[in-house]
């Protein structure tokens, strides 16, 4: 039976799958000895007074010093992981009840190509980190699967496997990470004829649940990380690399012979 657009996104971008036991309707956190189990509100105040802790202890550097900079770099670790050794033998967690609130992105942008090439383009998940910056890699699993692995602060990487859950060639892919992800999260991308033939228009909806929920959302945000800023900067490398055929090089980094076009569009947005 053929599945519009509306159907996909009411029945299957819905990122309420992770490692919550469900009871009765109802999220429960799981406690576990090496898991989370230091609420966000807690993890932000670890974060602040061990940063502020450490920096204290380390400008005054005597004995003193050096060990109150120990001691606020063990909170700031039990901020940023969520996990307090002293809870865990315990069994204890002041982790907030129900799972984080999901947030949801949408952004658009029209690109000077048809949208069947677009589409194409976009449907080989390998091309994606050639404009998406935050990912490293993509890569197709056997079981028609992928997986994705992003780059995560500190040069750390985090990594969820996803699956297709509705594809219409030239017209929209709709995905979710499987049950279990770290990054729990799920979207389409639909791709139509932008008014007066000026080549594809390009919706991106995401939804996702944010690593240590609000606390982890504001942090991504502080660090310019935040998902919405990357999607909007990722639509924009995507159209650059499309109707010039390069993308813009990290400073520093050495590109070929820019086009006629690719050196009139550095000279507006310079």
């Amino acid at each position: 039976m053929s599945r519009t657009i509306a159907d996909v996104m009411d029945t299957d971008l819905d990122p309420t799958m992770g490692e919550e036991a469900r009871v009765e309707g109802r999220a429960e956190p799981r406690l576990s000895v090496m898991g989370q189990n230091v609420g966000n509100k807690e993890r932000l105040v670890s974060l602040i007074g061990g940063g502020a802790l450490a920096a204290y202890g380390l400008r005054r550097g005597s004995k003193l010093g050096y060990t109150l900079a120990a001691a606020g770099l063990g909170l700031v670790a039990r901020g940023a992981t969520g996990h307090c050794p002293a809870y865990g033998a315990a069994h204890k967690s002041t982790v907030e009840a129900g799972v984080p609130a999901a947030a949801t992105i949408r952004q658009a942008i029209t690109i000077g190509k048809a949208p069947e090439d677009v589409y194409r383009f976009w449907r080989n998940f390998e091309n994606l980190p050639k404009f998406m910056d935050h990912l490293e890699s993509v890569s197709l699993n056997d079981d028609g699967t992928s997986h994705w692995v992003a780059k995560a602060p500190m040069g750390q990487t985090a990594s969820w496997d996803a699956e297709i859950v509705a594809d219409e060639p030239g017209t929209y892919i709709a995905w979710r990470s499987l049950p279990g992800s770290r990054i729990v999260n799920s979207g389409m991308v639909s791709f139509r004829e932008a008014p007066g033939g000026r080549g594809a228009e390009i919706r991106v909806h995401l939804t996702y649940q944010p690593p240590a929920g609000q606390l982890g959302r504001a942090v991504a945000t502080l660090s310019g990380e935040e998902p919405k800023m990357q999607i909007h900067n990722d639509l924009l490398r995507l159209k650059r690399l499309l109707e010039t055929g390069e993308i813009a090089t990290t400073e520093g980094q050495s590109h070929g012979e820019r086009s006629l076009k690719g050196r009139l569009l550095n000279k507006r947005e310079g």
